[in-house]
Order: structure tokens, then sequence, then C-alpha cells
């Protein structure tokens, strides 16, 4: 099935308010289990009956690390590019999705060309590639791909693979829908999406089979 954005005029309104505890949410949810997993493993350092295992603890403090890193970077751009840079590079926002998708089930297959994107358009990106890894929690392969169509930019994602799927709250989000039932966390950042490419003056269109995804966003240059 394929559906297309909805006139933003048609939707009931999310409040600014509800929208922005919703995002913060998200962040807080993400951000828990690695500095978490740091404490943890600064327990198991203080801990004079665990010394064996100060190695694993260490192991597991720079792992968590690194993910908290990988997590701060892709949030600034992906949620608010809140950054002193105007654009973004290709190689830039590649570096933010595989910091969150590396050690997956799906592979990425990035063929974004090198160019430099605007705040709405990188937000935008990064977040579609993020969702199109996240649609394959069995493995499979997660294309990213963008190219110039007249005066629009059009960015895509192909997820293929066994049981490729969204779920129900995915997809309210990414049809512009408020959520009426389920997990807000998994409704958030397909909502996301779709409000920074309908805000910017786009659209975006979803195709579900049964072992492929497509999430196709058209944003002017």
């Amino acid at each position: 099935m394929t559906d297309a954005s909805p006139p933003a005029s048609a939707l009931p309104p999310v409040d600014p308010t509800e929208l922005a505890t919703l995002v913060a949410a998200k962040l807080c949810h993400d951000f828990i289990s690695p500095s978490g997993a740091i404490v943890s493993g600064l327990d198991l350092m203080n801990d004079p009956s665990a010394q064996d295992m100060r190695d694993d603890a260490l192991g597991l403090i720079e792992q968590s690390a690194r993910k908290m890193v990988a997590l701060v970077h892709f949030a600034r751009v992906a949620f608010g590019a809140a950054t002193t840079s105007e654009r973004f590079t290709s190689r830039e926002l590649h570096g933010l999705v595989t910091g969150m998708t590396d050690g997956g089930r799906a592979t990425l297959d990035w063929r974004v060309p090198e160019g430099e994107f605007s705040k709405p358009q990188a937000r935008a990106l990064t977040n579609l590639a993020y969702l199109t890894v996240g649609a394959l929690p069995l493995g499979g392969e997660a294309v990213v791909q963008t190219r110039r169509d007249g005066d629009a930019l059009v960015l895509e994602g192909f997820a293929v693979g066994a049981r490729a799927r969204l779920k129900p709250e995915a997809l309210a989000g990414l049809k512009g829908e408020r959520l009426t039932e389920g997990l807000a966390g998994q409704w958030i950042q397909p909502y996301w999406l779709w409000l920074t490419v309908t805000e910017a003056g786009g659209e975006l269109h979803l195709q579900v089979e049964d072992v492929r995804v497509a999430m196709v966003a058209r944003m002017p240059v």
C-alpha cells in the first residue's frame, strides 16, 4: 500500500509542549541504557570483591561511553540540528547514522553522493535512514539514497529483508497521524520525520509490503 502525507491543515495539531515532552522522553529513554551501563562498570571497578573483572568493567565503560557519544551526536542533528554548522556533508551524516546502527542485524548501504544538506534536509535524512534500518529487526539490507528531481531533493529508504515491517505506532507517525493507542516512544521519531518534511514544504510517501518497506521524502532544494 502507498500513502502520502496528508495536508497539515487537515490534521489535528499536536501541542508544542506535548511534542517537546515526547521528544525529551524519547531521548531520555535512549540515553538511560548506556549511561546506566557506565555506572554499572564503575561500580564493578570500585567493588573490592570484583577486582578480577576490571578488564570487563573497563570494556563495558568504553563501549557504553562510545554509544552515548554516538547518541548525542545523532540527536543533535536528528532532533534539531542544534550545532554551529548550517549545512552538513554526506560523509558527516553517514557517520552519525552508522554510529547508531553498527552492530545490528541489518546492513546499511549508503548511496548518498557527496554534497551538502541544509539542516531540515539533514534532519530528515538521518531520521529516515535510522527508521529504514529499524524496519529490519531480523536483518536484511537497508538502502539509503538521495537524488535530485527538478527543484526537489528526493530522500529514499528501502528496507528489504525477512519480516521487514513497521510497528503500528510508526505507521501512524509517518502518516502524520496523532497517536491514539500504543507506545509514544515508537511514534515520536516517525512523526518527527513527517513533521520535518512537511514543515519544509515537502511530502513523505510510504510503501509497506511483505518483505519490503519504502520511505520516500520529497523536499524543496
